[in-house]
């Protein structure tokens, strides 16, 4: 498999790429890769929390699916070892609908022979990435007062996986 390219390469937000129809001829997306995030809501779903952390964005930036799963697995396990299944309650809150492509440029020999160079430099679907405007709040973290401190971890966890400057807001949950 090829390796992956590095986030700074698709952090500019771009013109969303984003057609995708069930009917072939309708797609402007020919392949769409699938989504790495599994679950976009963890924890105890249904229980009413006291006090919501939340994530929120200083930037305009992508943040691409595998990105955004690795986030919400670190700062998961910290919630979930610290305040137990049913403690708290994780939720993404940005989905990734934007195609990230690449133009994948041949070098050594025989290169001229494969390559079209930038003739026909569309490129090949990727990855997926979810586009993120200042003040947008990228994940939210439901906890009781008691364990506000545990889910500050978990934001900053969050934040250090996440490829913009955030801000951690916390609020009383109405």
């Amino acid at each position: 498999m090829a390796k992956l390219r590095k986030g700074v390469a698709y952090r500019k937000i771009e013109r969303p790429y984003t057609r995708k129809s069930k009917y072939r001829k309708k797609n402007f997306v020919r392949a769409s890769p699938h989504n790495l995030i599994s679950k976009y809501e963890t924890g105890d779903i249904k229980k009413k929390f006291e006090m919501r952390i939340l994530v929120v964005s200083k930037q305009p930036v992508q943040i691409r699916h595998n990105a955004l799963e690795a986030a919400r697995k670190s700062s998961n396990r910290v919630l979930e070892s610290k305040t137990g299944k049913v403690g708290y309650k994780l939720k993404l809150r940005v989905f990734p609908h934007h195609v990230l492509r690449e133009n994948p440029l041949a070098s050594g020999a025989g290169a001229d022979r494969m390559s079209t160079g930038m003739a026909h430099s569309f490129g090949k679907p990727i990855g997926l990435a979810a586009q993120v405007h200042p003040g947008k709040a990228i994940f939210e973290i439901l906890v009781d007062s008691q364990n506000i401190p545990v889910a500050k971890e978990a934001a900053k966890r969050i934040m250090a996986k996440v490829p913009c400057t955030c801000n951690i807001v916390v609020e009383a949950n109405n």
